[in-house]
């Protein structure tokens, strides 16, 4: 993605509340009139933040595409024949109408289209839709004929919005290609914006295979492994170095010499192999066997490969390389040790 040259064309706002509590939506009849400043902010305030989000979404539906209703929308939208203001009130009235959850907030719908977006070297057209719903304060400095005075206002945070989606004008008989942004995704009520309101699910990338791949490899070593194997805590954490480094010096990842490298034992090789079956099915994914490793992916998962070795509340060691540096034992009155040993400090 490239937004250096994008410019934001059109802009409609509605808000939409809660349909369960306060049933209130208002739409608005006309676009928004911007100055050039304004255009400008609002165009870095929409999408600076997806420059860092590698996950790609389209649209689905489980009988045709043509049943998802915000794929119409955005369809009708790109089409350019079609009435802009009348399509994103009728966007609004969709988001309202999934909005019953009780602790779904209500905010404010944007609603963009860009232009001049560059993606996959190719210039797109993008539609964007947000929601603002959290409000910060300013004090505004008014000065008057003896003094300066402060005000107090409250507005739209300028550096977040809640949740987000960018659409790129590509690929649409499989559901266009989809960013999307929600910062509230853990909760079950936000289930709504991805699934309810706008219907998407992951594209099977590099970036989707990789992510998938490490988080059941994390899930093996952390739950499993223990439970069939005599194993410690730095045989665990050696195996969550040894996974994550594979992943690091690799391009693409084989999985035969991937469980060869990492794993060794056949015992273990055959443990895993039936963890993987049985975890592809349990979270219905698809995981090839080979293809190429996303570098964002890595990234991305070694912020949770844990290598600490917590010992009571009182140490953390951290181990990074050869668990034969670290010796575990036992005093003859009970007491637990570890012995490390080094050759240089620093």
């Amino acid at each position: 993605m490239n937004f250096s040259n994008a410019t934001l064309s059109k802009l409609t706002l509605h808000f939409v509340g809660n349909k369960t509590i306060d049933g209130k939506l208002v739409s608005s009849s006309e676009p928004a009139i911007l100055s050039d400043d304004l255009t400008n902010r609002l165009t870095a305030f929409y999408l600076t933040k997806f420059n860092n989000v590698p996950d790609r979404y389209r649209f689905y539906h489980l009988s045709s595409l043509r049943f998802n209703e915000v794929y119409n929308f955005v369809s009708a939208i790109f089409s350019a024949n079609n009435d802009f203001v009348k399509i994103s009130k009728e966007i609004a009235v969709h988001l309202f109408d999934k909005s019953v959850h009780p602790n779904i907030k209500p905010g404010e719908l944007h609603i963009c289209v860009f232009k001049n977006c560059e993606y996959n070297n190719q210039k797109v057209d993008v539609i964007g839709i947000f929601k603002t719903e959290e409000r910060s304060g300013i004090f505004e400095v008014a000065e008057n004929s003896k003094s300066l005075a402060l005000k107090y206002k409250e507005g739209i945070d300028i550096n977040k919005f809640e949740k987000g989606c960018l659409i790129f004008n590509t690929n649409k008989k499989n559901g266009f290609e989809i960013c999307v942004i929600d910062n509230q995704n853990r909760k079950e009520e936000a289930k709504y914006w991805m699934d309810e309101f706008l219907g998407v699910i992951q594209i099977n990338n590099d970036f989707n295979q990789t992510n998938q791949l490490l988080t059941l490899t994390k899930n093996y070593i952390a739950n499993q492994i223990a439970e069939e194997f005599e194993v410690t805590k730095t045989d665990q954490i050696d195996l969550l170095n040894r996974s994550i480094d594979y992943f690091k010096t690799h391009q693409s990842f084989d999985k035969k010499e991937f469980e060869n490298e990492v794993l060794y034992h056949p015992e273990m090789i055959k443990s895993f192999r039936d963890f993987d079956a049985q975890y592809r099915q349990n979270n219905e994914i698809d995981i090839e066997d080979v293809f190429d490793i996303s570098p964002q992916a890595v990234k991305k998962q070694a912020r949770v490969f844990k290598s600490v070795l917590k010992l009571d509340k009182n140490f953390h060691i951290y181990i990074h390389g050869n668990k034969e540096m670290i010796e575990k034992g036992i005093e003859k009155d009970g007491r637990k040790y570890y012995k490390i040993y080094y050759e240089t400090e620093s």
